[in-house]
């Protein structure tokens, strides 16, 4: 029987949602019009929501933790993305899809992720375990599942863990036409992105909770330190063939 009541409470989780749409603020972003169907989803349930609009933060381009280390004057990363991003259980990554793809500004935001991906959490474990992730797109023609695919992708290989069904996008009609704000579209009314949106913010907050509940991932097989040091975690790296 399908529970009509959330089945725990998510008031002690953070999310922070991080919009990369090319355009700076306070341009109107199609994508933070579904970006803000989940985000009211989340704080219905209590849950401490930061939003982050990447392009109207100085950030520079690279994969380190600072770039002003290797050769940029100013780099945002480590003082205003970062420390939210570092605290949050729960990370959304929205973007428009262009030429059926993510934008340039998406692929810069996951190389900033990637470039943090070797720090430790306190288990020694890679920092991302024990976070949840997901994608939300917005574009015209075609894209969403391609567009997903490469985000999820990314965010699981650098130790994010994926919950069933987290994408969600909405797409207008081939060629010029109306974006997801735009009157007439149809975009906000949608059933198809609707449920899907409902669907991907419910399971982050279901995931976030047990991994929370669990103390995250159980630190087994997966320390990077240990196996420096010579535990393979049951490995045989010389295996005898008959």
């Amino acid at each position: 029987m399908t529970e009509h009541q959330p089945p725990a409470t998510y008031d002690d989780l953070r999310a922070v949602y991080v919009n990369c749409t090319l355009k700076r603020s306070p341009e109107r972003s199609h994508t933070q019009g579904l970006i803000d169907r989940s985000v009211a989803l989340m704080r219905s349930q209590g849950v401490s929501v930061s939003e982050i609009r990447f392009v109207d933060h100085e950030v520079a381009t690279g994969v380190y933790p600072d770039m002003r280390e290797h050769g940029w004057q100013t780099d945002a990363w480590p003082t205003d993305i970062w420390p939210l991003i570092e605290a949050a259980d729960i990370l959304v990554i929205g973007g428009p899809i262009w030429l059926g793809d993510n934008s340039s500004i998406t692929r810069k935001l996951i190389e900033r992720l990637y470039g943090m991906s070797g720090l430790l959490n306190d288990k020694g474990q890679y920092v991302y375990y024990g976070k949840v992730g997901g994608a939300l797109l917005t574009g015209n023609e075609d894209g969403v599942k391609h567009s997903a695919m490469s985000i999820l992708y990314s965010l699981q290989h650098i130790g994010y863990t994926v919950p069933p069904a987290a994408d969600a996008g909405w797409l207008g009609e081939i060629g010029p036409g109306p974006s997801y704000l735009d009157p007439g579209s149809g975009g906000p009314e949608n059933d198809f992105t609707n449920r899907n949106t409902t669907f991907m913010t419910w399971n982050l907050l279901h995931l976030a909770r047990l991994l929370k509940d669990a103390g995250g991932l159980p630190a087994y097989g997966n320390v990077s330190p240990e196996w420096k040091e010579g535990e393979h975690f049951g490995f045989d790296a010389n295996p005898e063939y008959r």
